[in-house]
């Protein structure tokens, strides 16, 4: 016993995620097939941090620890864990854990946790459903995926709109069923239509006598089941919604969709446009293989491999220049490689700010004009040290003067082509984040290219 308590790592407050002592000394427990010592150490873990633990361990080792540990996977851990590993697991789990597990979960987890497996593997979920909690489930599947329709959970609260708050907290008393989570009761017309919705707060602290309609939220509305969840995820971030009621073609009320439903798709189109920028795949994680994760990279390595064909090309237009000027062949890089940063600085804050709707067609002229601006500035800045070290280093003031405004031409092409390629992309209705990264990298390279050696042609030679 004494030994299992040394062996349970003790962490600071306010180190949040997984110690690396911690899960060493869980896996060479797994190792030593000690259940008891693994129980020990997994005791005190949050359902995040053990969904983090099973990502981060290899799949042999991931299915030996479900085997023994005798708690086993709940319903929330199971809604925690990445969809890259999912099926792994719930692969590995008993029938009658995953059953017990699944039947801990709102219909929008289940949803979640089932809409990319293979059938076989969501048929065996579903079977683990009372026949109207499947129901719910399979009908929310019909709806497009990224809509409200699949991110709503059917569990609500409702009251007749005509109730008291003394009538409405007597039937929360008195229910036998209600979410795990709920923020406010919804009011609704007797043809089910939501009319408006009470906070807890607000329930708890009136007089019982008081009419729910006296007590709504100004912040009532509601959003249809065919509304792209990215759409509503913005709302909740704008107007710091708590909980938004959905409804059906015909207005009546079909689920609700809450906050913690909305910062995690937040969450999820962020991690995308990262992953997207660099051009590694939107679903790339670290519990993929080596070729999974070839075959996510290899096509944008491909597009690259194109566009850097088109710096080449430039460059072999110069061949006479380079020939004569051996010293252009060691700055080339310079200017490009500060035009790739400066490109994709102004890329990082023009996606960013496309994404939360700050750019929009209103102040683009303006967002332009700052990072033509800007780009100039900083040109001028970066000319004046490296025009005077390149006259320094290779005693020719000419040259120092063609690195500065080739200096000066690349960095007011990489700011605005920062920002023009996602407007451009984003105005075609495409994702800004997807294919930005790759064109202006090509802007940057193939105009510092051309304006170094083009600006050296025409000085020097």
């Amino acid at each position: 016993m004494a030994e299992q308590e040394e062996d349970v790592i003790e962490r600071d407050e306010d180190d949040y995620g997984l110690d690396p002592k911690l899960v060493q000394s869980i896996l060479d427990a797994l190792s030593d097939g000690d259940a008891a010592r693994i129980d020990a150490l997994m005791e005190p873990l949050h359902a995040a941090d053990i969904a983090d633990l099973l990502e981060q361990i290899s799949s042999s080792e991931r299915r030996a620890l479900v085997g023994l540990w005798s708690k086993g996977i709940d319903g929330e851990i199971l809604s925690e864990i990445d969809e890259s590993i999912r099926e792994d697991v719930i692969e590995a789990l008993p029938h009658d854990v995953l059953t017990e597990a699944v039947r801990e979960l709102d219909s929008d987890d289940v949803v979640d946790l089932i809409e990319d497996l293979e059938e076989p593997v969501q048929e065996r979920i579903l079977d683990a459903l009372p026949d109207s909690d499947r129901v719910a489930v399979e009908q929310s599947l019909t709806y497009p995926e990224y809509s409200a329709g699949r991110l709503m959970q059917r569990e609500v609260v409702t009251a007749p709109e005509h109730w008291t708050v003394g009538e409405a907290i007597d039937f929360l008393r008195t229910a036998k069923e209600l979410p795990d989570q709920f923020y406010h009761v919804i009011l609704i017309d007797p043809r089910w239509h939501p009319t408006g919705y009470v906070t807890l707060g607000k329930l708890l602290s009136s007089k019982r006598a008081t009419p729910l309609k006296d007590i709504l939220e100004d912040s009532f509305r509601t959003v249809g089941v065919m509304e792209e969840e990215g759409d509503i995820a913005y709302a909740f971030n704008q107007y710091h919604l708590i909980s938004v009621p959905v409804v059906d073609e015909d207005d009546r009320l079909a689920g609700v969709i809450t906050i913690d439903d909305a910062m995690a798709v937040l969450d999820e189109e962020h991690e995308e446009d990262i992953l997207r920028l660099a051009g590694v795949g939107e679903e790339s994680s670290i519990s993929d293989g080596a070729l999974q994760t070839a075959r996510q990279r290899l096509p944008w390595l491909i597009v690259n491999l194109f566009t850097a064909s088109l710096s080449a090309i430039v460059i072999s237009q110069f061949q006479n220049t380079i020939a004569t000027l051996v010293a252009l062949a060691a700055l080339m890089p310079i200017v490009a490689s500060t035009g790739g940063i400066a490109g994709t600085q102004s890329l990082a804050v023009a996606v960013r700010a496309l994404a939360t709707r700050d750019l929009t067609a209103s102040n683009a002229r303006r967002v332009v004009l700052r990072e033509l601006g800007a780009g100039l500035l900083n040109g001028l800045g970066l000319a004046a040290i490296l025009g005077i070290a390149g006259s320094l280093i290779f005693g020719a003031p000419l040259l120092g003067l063609v690195l500065g405004l080739a200096m000066v031409v690349n960095q007011i092409v990489a700011a605005l082509g920062g920002v023009l390629v996602p407007l451009a992309l984003d105005k075609l209705g495409l994702d800004p984040a997807l294919a930005s990264g790759t064109f202006v990298t090509t802007m940057t390279d193939v105009m510092g290219f051309f304006a170094f050696l083009g600006l050296a042609t025409v000085i020097l030679l």
